[in-house]
């Protein structure tokens, strides 16, 4: 074969690699292929980079395109995707989008959650929810913390052993108050018979205030206080926090729908509802969508007293959430409540507050129920107030 012969074969082989590895590289960022765009915003993209992998299931199936900073602080940074029509039938609106990490120490990539069955397709340019990224520097650092405890805990530990190895010698040799219990039977009988008589006093003081709260929880119902309550929108205030969770989940929400309250209760100090209808467009959607869970939130503005305005706000998301489960047909186990009391960000204006109605995606972590008030806590002060205030105007018996 002539030299212009083999030159001219090492230019075609040359160009025919170049071209594989071109198609290559275009079919992996998706320059040949046909695409849509979403996108997702996030407070931190933790070191996510234009042209990284988008993966629908673990597949790849998209890059990112470009990430655009926000114009103002407070605002997120806006990650635009390009994704192949392959996943068009899989993404839907309830998909969410999350910033991963391959391995411990490896690239970040995009994952986009699979939509549930009958939840509208999202369309080109859509937004989609998204998850805070979990960044490995504030990891280490807690592991950091968690390791430095864990040394403390163990010195602790080591100290306390040494402590209690000289107070069993002690006792052993009969020192202290512990030590002539062990060794003088009769001072032990004597204290032991003291012990039982004063748990028997207790018995009956603890017997006593269970008739009195019996007492008062009866008198809580009677009919002037159960006047006082249900002229508020609810009788018992001890129903308010049967459904009502701690706080509000992480994530952003799928769908929102807020109401002032002077649009849906009477009065501003009231939990009774006077427009109703107002509330059917959120009902509609509990009722004809997919959905992870919902909580109808209630705040106020920043007049009145703190502590009666956390127990009214209570009572109308309470008062919100029994309408919405009598009327439309929804799983009501779906449905929590959680009441704000005082809002900066609320109509603070006219000293309404607003009622909102969250929905959040499927996946989305239940916050934990609150716990019910003590007997004694002050958020049981109004109920308390109120009642004291009630029983002295009910006329003594002769």
């Amino acid at each position: 074969m002539s030299r212009a012969a083999r030159l001219g074969a090492f230019i075609i082989v040359s160009l025919t690699i170049l071209a594989a590895g071109i198609f290559i590289i275009g079919g992996k960022k998706y320059l040949f292929s046909s695409t849509y765009e979403l996108k997702a915003q996030f407070d931190n993209v933790a070191g996510l980079d234009a042209g990284g992998d988008v993966r629908v299931g673990g597949v790849h199936s998209g890059t990112v395109h470009s990430i655009v900073l926000p114009n103002r602080p407070g605002e997120k940074v806006t990650v635009i995707m390009d994704l192949g029509k392959s996943t068009h039938e899989i993404i839907k609106q309830d998909s969410v989008a999350a910033i991963e990490t391959e391995g411990l120490l490896g690239n970040q990539y995009l994952s986009i959650s699979f939509g549930s069955a009958g939840t509208a397709d999202v369309r080109d340019g859509d937004t989609i929810a998204s998850q805070p990224p979990l960044e490995m520097a504030a990891l280490f650092k807690k592991t950091s913390d968690i390791l430095d405890s864990s040394q403390q805990a163990i010195q602790n530990a080591t100290r306390a052993t040494a402590n209690l190895d000289s107070i069993s010698a002690k006792i052993n040799t009969g020192q202290g108050t512990v030590g002539a219990l062990v060794n003088d039977k009769q001072l032990y009988s004597n204290l032991e018979q003291t012990t039982a008589t004063m748990q028997n006093t207790m018995l009956q003081a603890q017997a006593g205030v269970t008739d009195f709260q019996e007492n008062m929880e009866a008198l809580k119902h009677n009919f002037f206080l159960r006047g006082y309550y249900k002229s508020r929108g609810y009788e018992d205030s001890a129903e308010l926090a049967k459904d009502e969770i701690a706080g509000l989940p992480q994530g952003t929400p799928t769908k929102a729908f807020t109401y002032p309250t002077k649009q849906l209760f009477d009065k501003q100090d009231s939990a009774k509802l006077k427009n109703q209808k107002s509330l059917s467009a959120g009902g509609e959607f509990l009722a004809n969508n997919p959905f992870g869970f919902a909580v109808v939130v209630a705040s106020a503005g920043m007049e009145g007293d703190t502590q009666k305005d956390l127990v009214l706000t209570e009572a109308r998301a309470m008062v919100v959430r029994e309408y919405l489960v009598e009327n439309f047909g929804f799983d009501d186990s779906q449905l929590k409540t959680l009441g704000m009391g005082k809002q900066t960000d609320a109509n603070s204006a006219a000293g309404w507050g607003t009622v909102q109605i969250l929905i959040y995606p499927a996946g989305t972590e239940i916050p934990p129920s609150k716990q019910p008030p003590a007997a004694t806590s002050s958020k049981a002060a109004p109920d308390q107030a109120v009642q004291a205030s009630t029983a002295a105007a009910i006329p003594k018996p002769q």
